[in-house]
């Protein structure tokens, strides 16, 4: 080596580390709370279907922000303690903002707590938003995001999550196809509705999962110092009286108070994708406690939080992105014949506020037929490999599950009511379902297909700021997955789906099956460990009437049908519980078919059915208790019938052989008393 090449490789090198080292210390973070309680009393206070304000101050309600700066670009997030904000307002404020600051408006991120106890700051069903709040949150927000700005230093950041499930549950629960009750325009649509799980005997399970994450994004100057903790959870509110930020705002001054008291240290709790979670889990009544506290709550989901802080570990050599789109979406206007019951509602009402709940749907569907159509604001960032996503919407747990499925970032968390507040986006397969977060309003009055299109976008915006594809997702395989495999199934349908309208194969011969309407997607399986490894959930659907339907034409006189059952609908309930499996031709039953099911008040209540066309019945021993899972199979030699529960003989019989290549599951060929319930795992064996 030439003492020249010597020399030039030694400069080399301390290039390299020099410009390491700028890199490490071009990461930079600021952040700041701003008090956004207002000083004129009383105030408008949204959360209610009408009108409403408070005069008194329990809790302050604040704006909390953080900016994050690399070597090329600058970007904000903004917390408040507020109900909602609309898009108008906050295009507003970034436009502010931005001039104030120099970080352009597309990469202003606020988001709402949904507060159901602070400052009205939009209108929503009875309640307007406070004219004289408004004015003053704008200027506070672009205080705050001036203010992080201004705190910027060289800085770290780490990731964290832990599950919670004790906090968080499902609210929309699925009724009885005999208990389903009136909507406010008089007719009986209501198949689903938040807390009717209250009472058990009226519903026959959840309509969606939850989701238990409890994530934090953590801040610390390049010293180790703590600056700022973001935490993201699926509650949807705790309720409280008077002006209160809610458990939001506890937790985010406990967070303080337990990592670095006496400094200017924000905590912040943004919200999750909790447009049908609540705290009340009604699958367990005996756990439900009337007199827990907010501050209990708090208190509680701060121990988690802090158990998940302790282990963080920070980078700071790390880039910055962020990207936005803006969606037209039309809203789900009145008819002709509904818009004029609206306005004859309402020119009695006259210039006063709505008092009933007739009143407060009639005024929203005459703003929905003025406004035709509106544009929604979806976002995602990255923080070196922690990503975030948002939807200005009140956003079911399902959606996003599947945005954090999707992720290119492992690491990725779900902002929503995010740039705007424009209602409940329910799957477009829960819209049939009714309830009030489907009922047409500025609170749930988007197109049916609102949701895949805000959840493709946020999909496609993390992919373009981490430039990276979308994760495929399946479940991975368990131990009992391994074993239905080396079986060798015709067919097996996992039925992991966030959506229908199509059941993949997993046997590999591509027997796809297909799902009807009245179906709901993604909930727990059974046997998660058997069937999942990795501490990952098994996932199946909710039948609601709808059946998986599937041609299999190889199917001969020796097979074995392999299903996992979870009866919603109480035995006595009607005439057959629930039919599980069928073969026969669609929409009618002929003399050549065979069905299983569980029986009902008509006979063999509770108990496992198997019918054949001609009249053949056989019947098993066992009473099958509602909301567990059982396994059940079906074994079939020639005219041989074999019903096996949970691996044990029920019945023996003999029946004709069947021919008909058409199989259905989830309800009979002729959609007669179909399931109501969840199945999952199914699977068709040959001889």
């Amino acid at each position: 080596m030439t003492p020249l090449f010597r020399l030039l490789t030694a400069a080399f090198v301390v290039f390299v580390a020099s410009s390491c080292e700028l890199v490490a210390e071009e990461f930079r973070a600021g952040a700041a709370v701003v008090d956004v309680t207002p000083d004129k009393l009383p105030v408008l206070v949204n959360g209610g279907m009408t009108s409403r304000s408070l005069d008194k101050v329990k809790t302050r309600v604040h704006a909390r922000a953080i900016v994050f700066a690399d070597s090329k670009s600058q970007l904000a997030i903004v917390v408040v303690d507020t109900c909602m904000m609309g898009r108008l307002l906050l295009d507003d404020v970034k436009a502010l903002a931005a001039a104030k600051t120099q970080i352009p408006a597309d990469h202003i991120l606020i988001s709402a707590t949904h507060a159901h106890s602070a400052p009205a700051s939009m209108g929503c069903l009875g309640t307007d938003a406070d004219p004289d709040y408004v004015p003053f949150l704008r200027e506070r927000l672009v205080e705050a995001i001036a203010q992080a700005q201004s705190r910027l230093v060289p800085a770290q950041i780490g990731f964290a999550r832990t599950n919670a499930p004790e906090f968080t549950a499902l609210r929309q629960w699925i009724r009885r196809p005999d208990r389903i009750v009136e909507d406010p325009f008089g007719n009986q649509t209501v198949r689903a509705n938040m807390h009717a799980g209250a009472n058990l005997d009226d519903v026959t399970g959840e309509a969606g999962p939850e989701d238990p994450e409890l994530s934090l994004i953590s801040v610390r100057t390049k010293d180790g110092a703590p600056l700022a903790v973001l935490a993201n959870f699926s509650m949807h509110y705790f309720g409280d009286n008077d002006i209160s930020a809610d458990y939001f705002g506890l937790f985010s001054e406990g967070l303080r108070e337990r990592i670095a008291p006496g400094t200017d240290f924000v905590g912040i709790m943004s919200h999750g994708c909790s447009g049908d979670i609540w705290r009340r889990d009604y699958t367990r009544p005996e756990s439900w406690n009337p007199n827990l506290t907010i501050e209990e709550y708090s208190k509680g989901l701060l121990e988690l939080a802090m158990s998940a802080y302790q282990n963080i570990r920070y980078e700071s050599d790390l880039s910055i992105s962020m990207a936005e789109e803006r969606i037209p979406l039309k809203y789900r206007v009145p008819n002709k014949q509904l818009l004029e019951w609206s306005q004859r509602i309402m020119a009695e009402v006259g210039d006063r506020l709505p008092k009933t709940q007739t009143e407060v749907y009639a005024r929203e569907q005459i703003l929905l037929h003025e406004a035709q159509q509106t544009e929604v604001v979806v976002q995602a960032l990255r923080l070196g490999d922690i990503a975030i996503a948002t939807t200005p919407n009140e956003t079911y747990a399902v959606t996003g599950l599947k945005i954090k499925a999707a992720s290119p970032l492992e690491k990725t968390m779900v902002i929503e009511l995010a740039n705007g507040g424009d209602g409940y986006i329910p799957p477009p397969e829960q819209h049939p379902f009714g309830g009030y977060n489907t009922w047409a309003a500025r609170s749930a009055g988007l197109e049916v297909q609102a949701e895949p299109k805000i959840a493709q976008s946020a999909i496609r915006l993390l992919e373009q700021v981490s430039q990276k594809p979308r994760r495929p997702w399946t479940l991975p395989m368990g131990l009992a997955s391994d074993e239905i495999l080396k079986r060798k199934p015709l067919a097996w349908w996992r039925m992991n789906e966030f959506h229908g309208a199509l059941a993949t194969d997993s046997s590999g011969h591509h027997r796809t099956a297909s799902y009807e309407a009245a179906i709901t997607y993604y909930l727990e399986g059974p046997e998660s460990a058997a069937f999942c490894s990795g501490g990952v959930l098994n996932r199946c659907p909710q039948f609601v009437g709808g059946r998986l339907v599937a041609d299999m034409p190889d199917m001969k006189d020796q097979y074995t049908i392999s299903l996992w059952i979870w009866n919603g609908m109480p035995n006595a309930a009607r005439d057959v519980s629930g039919w599980l499996y069928s073969r026969d031709h669609d929409q009618g039953m002929s003399r050549f078919g065979e069905h299983l099911g569980i029986g009902g008040t008509s006979g063999n209540q509770g108990r496992l059915v198997f019918q054949h066309g001609d009249g053949t019945l056989i019947v098993g021993k066992t009473e099958i208790p509602r909301w567990t899972w059982q396994h059940v199979e079906l074994t079939r030699k020639g005219q041989s019938v074999q019903l096996r529960l949970n691996g044990n003989i029920e019945a023996e019989g003999m029946a004709p052989v069947v021919a008909i290549p058409s199989v259905f599951f989830g309800g009979r060929s002729d959609n007669s008393n179909n399931w109501e319930g969840r199945l999952d795992e199914v699977a068709i064996y040959g001889e």
